[in-house]
Parts: structure tokens; sequence; C-alpha cells
């Protein structure tokens, strides 16, 4: 407005020469639900609350650590034995209700590449009390979860969803908190990407009523399945150490006590060297965990193969956190435009089941549309993701993982920038200026690979104003009408290269 002259004199006036700007905002934050060792932060209790960090220092900080998972050696035919000792075949049984590995999960996101995130704690997995005033978690929660679903509903900055213990539930809780992850992502927030496991995943296909990947597209639903991605099969990873294992792990130490003293006579054709072995055996009893694993590891090949065979066992993970600090890295590395494909993962050593071509065949192209990715092993390459589609698998629009979470990162990016717009006047010159804002970000956009076309005109385009996309009646209502068009990059899937003869001219 202009100034009112009275005075004689030298008056200055600014103007602004540039409109605001669309801020990017970030694509690679995910959002983790599960069971920790604690929930505290200086004394206050951080249960079913949204938390953001940055590493793994600050889970140990807020969420402590893992927890110590106990198998019990039981007697067994000798084709399902974990191992043999004088004859007889033994093999290792879970013996908690649930099994709690969130955060071997999340020390895989972090090893794959993954950095700022949201933690929510729906429950700490103690046979104690907590000292929160909540109910000690013995098994895994579909209400607890779900609970965690909840929480999130005020965050604006995650971008992804990831539960990895939804597949610890039963089979049917699983698909129902899964569809629920869908709905939140596609229904409620319309901001955000599930990454999702199958259940069973460590199970090889049959390709019968009770194979893993028919139940799991069956149970998933129908709902909103653009806004996810599913993963197969679990993965052998190499995130639980060596040091992480010990006697604490083995719930019948006397059982175990007993197996050793007979393995003593079966190393030890002397007899005093049988007995100095025994001896040591006996210190299973002392307390002294430490000490008795370290010396046993040693003297007795039984013990440090029992050991091998747990940490095999703890260290199979679901593989949606891993993703999820795939995403993160390719995002951080190329964009999000960038397809989360053909990427080694990272402290895996392999997945559980071996796929091939023909095995892929039906988790990728499948008349329901529901794409299930595959991980895969090839040879001289390591472990990589095979597979960018999301389970919306048969559909043009948001067949590719990227193409979905491009579009989710374009979409919020306008909006939170045109919020400085709202109550502006209705006018030709706030057109201009929202007109000249967008297209300046989506230009940037095209510059660095998002967009597809030879020119700017090709990649996209931005409309609004009166005639174009409003109408009188639309500005009488306070209505604003932009109308935005993207030609976002999708993958080369399928390289296919034709080879000819050619005749001989010379």
């Amino acid at each position: 407005m202009a100034q009112t002259l009275a005075t004689p004199g030298v008056y200055i006036e600014e103007k602004n020469a540039f409109p605001n700007s669309v801020a990017a905002i970030p694509t690679a934050v995910p959002a983790f639900i599960g069971y920790t060792e604690k929930a505290s932060r200086d004394g206050q209790n951080l249960l079913n609350r949204a938390v953001r960090i940055t590493s793994l220092a600050e889970f140990h900080n807020f969420f402590g650590a893992g927890v110590t998972t106990k198998f019990n050696i039981q007697d067994s035919s000798a084709n399902e034995a974990d191992f043999f000792v004088d004859g007889a075949s033994y093999k290792l049984v879970q013996e908690s209700e649930s099994r709690f590995f969130f955060y071997d999960a999340v020390r895989l996101f972090f090893a794959n590449g993954g950095s700022t995130c949201y933690i929510v704690s729906v429950g700490t997995y103690m046979n104690a009390g907590d000292g929160f005033g909540e109910p000690t978690a013995n098994t895994v929660s579909k209400k607890a979860l779900e609970g965690g679903i909840t929480t999130l509903i005020g965050e604006d900055e995650p971008t992804m969803l990831v539960i990895p213990e939804a597949v610890v539930l039963e089979e049917a809780d699983c698909y129902a908190l899964q569809q629920a992850m869908l709905m939140h992502c596609g229904f409620k927030m319309k901001n955000r990407f599930a990454i999702l496991d199958v259940y069973n995943g460590f199970k090889s296909r049959t390709y019968d009523k009770q194979d893993v990947i028919t139940r799991f597209r069956e149970g998933v639903g129908s709902n909103f399945l653009a806004y996810g991605a599913a993963y197969y099969p679990y993965l052998n990873t190499s995130i639980v150490q060596n040091e992480e294992v010990s006697l604490k792990n083995i719930g019948n130490a006397d059982v175990l006590q007993n197996i050793l003293e007979k393995e003593a006579g079966v190393l030890h054709a002397d007899s005093k060297k049988a007995e100095e072995f025994r001896n040591e055996v006996r210190k299973i009893s002392s307390g002294n965990s430490d000490s008795v694993t370290q010396t046993l590891r040693v003297i007795s090949p039984t013990f440090k193969s029992i050991l091998g065979r747990i940490r095999g066992l703890l260290n199979i993970l679901p593989p949606s956190a891993g993703m999820a600090g795939i995403y993160t890295a390719v995002d951080n590395a190329r964009g999000v435009w960038k397809a989360p494909a053909n990427t080694s993962v990272a402290s895996a050593i392999g997945p559980v089941v071996k796929l091939t071509n023909e095995d892929q065949e039906d988790l990728n192209l499948t008349v329901t549309g529901k794409s299930v990715n595959a991980i895969r092993s090839f040879v001289g390459e390591g472990t990589k993701v095979w597979g960018a589609r999301t389970l919306d698998g048969n559909s043009q629009d948001w067949r590719y993982i990227n193409v979905r979470r491009t579009l989710i990162f374009v979409e919020q990016s306008i909006k939170f920038a045109a919020k400085a717009y709202v109550y502006e006047p209705n006018d030709a010159n706030t057109w201009v200026l929202i007109r000249s804002m967008i297209s300046s970000f989506l230009n940037d956009l095209w510059k660095a690979g998002g967009l597809v076309g030879n020119t700017p005109e090709q990649a996209y385009s931005v409309e609004v104003g009166l005639g174009s996309t409003m109408t009188p009646n639309d500005i009488l209502d306070g209505v604003m009408r932009i109308n935005v068009k993207v030609a976002i990059s999708r993958p080369a899937e399928f390289i296919v290269i034709t080879f000819q003869q050619k005749m001989q001219e010379a």
C-alpha cells in the first residue's frame, strides 16, 4: 500500500522481488512401532509417544537394548535335530510366547543407511514390573500396536510406517494390523507409505491354499494397496553378534549340563581330562554365566555349536526395517524418484528362502495385482532387493513404489507452501505468485531427474485462475483451485535387448 505523502522529503519503499518458495519436505522418515526394554527420558514416561531419534545411540538412551530370548533344549528326531551328542539328537525350542525383535529390527534399519526416524514404544518386554505403572508385556498385542498407529496421527513428519513385530501376532491379527497400516497411510493421512512383511516369510512357497504368499494376498485385503509394499522372504542377518549370545539364552541349563557331561566321555578317553571337562561344565550352575560361557566356548564343541545355532535363529529377521533403511539411503543418495531396488542389503548373509526367476514370476506379476517384492541372492553380487512394486501391482498409475512416494513428496511439499496464501485475496496477483512458486519447485525437481521430459513443458504444468480452474462461484465461495500435472520418472523394470544377425557386406 502506498505511503501517504504529506511532508516534503525523500521516502523509501521496499518491495519483495521474489515469490515464496516451496520447501522440499523430508522423504525418508520412517515411524517404527514395537516393544522396547524401557521407555523413558529424564524420568519422563515415553510409552505410546512418538519420539524422534537420529541414531542408535539415542535409541539406547531412551529405549534400552534387546531382550534375552531363551531357548529350551529338547529331545528330537534326527531329521529335526539342531545338534547331536553321543548318538542322541536334540533341538532348540523358543521358551517365550513372543519373539521380541524390535531392537534388532531397528539395528537392521541403521545398518542399511537409516538415520532420522520416530519410535513408538507400546510396551516393555521385561518379566518384572517396568516402573511406569503399565502392564508388563509378555506377548505382542495387536491392540497395543494399533494404539501406536493412532499415536502417529498427530505427527506430520513421518513418511513411512513399519511394524516389524506384526508377524509375531496370530495370522489373522497380523493381517488385520497390516490392513490398519494401509488405511492409516492411504485414507487417514495420505502422506506416508507402509512397508509390510509376509507372515511366515521364512517358509518356502508351496503353491497351494497354505502357500504363504497366497495367504498374504488374501489376508491383506484390497484397500489402499498403492500406499504399501511387501517383501519376501525373511533375511539371515549378522545383526546379533557372537558376544550377545551366552548361557543366559538357554532356559533349561540343567539339561545342557547333563548333555555336556556326556560329551566329556566322547571327547576325552583319558578319564582325568574327562573329569576336568566335567568340572568346568558343573560351573554352569554357579551363576557367573559370562565367565562360564567363555570357558565352554573353548573346551566344548557342542556348546559352541548350540550358541551358534541360537545366534542363527535370532538373526532371522523380517526385511521391513532393513527396507526402510534402504529407502532412506536411496532417497539421500539419488532422490525419492529412484526406485529402491537393485540395491544390496547390508548385514544380510542371504535370504532365508532362495528364489529363482520362475519363483519370482508369480510374486511380481499376478492377476490379483498384489505384487510382492523379492529379495534374492545372486552369485558374486550378494543379497539384493529385486522388486520395486507397490501392492497395487496392476495399476498403471501406482504400480511403482517410487511413483507413489514421489507424488506424496510433491503433494505435501506444495501443500505446506500453499498454506502461506490462505486468506490472501483470491485474485490474479495471488494466482501469479502461486503459479510461479509451484513452477519453480517443479522445475528444480525436473532438473534433478525426478520428472521426465525434454522440456519443462513436457515434464509438468501448473494451472490456476478464473476461467481456467475456477468459476465465478468458486471465487464467491472462497475456493482457489490449482491443477498440477507431473510426469514422474518410472523405472526400467524390464530391459529387452534384441539381437539379429546381419548379412555380410564385404
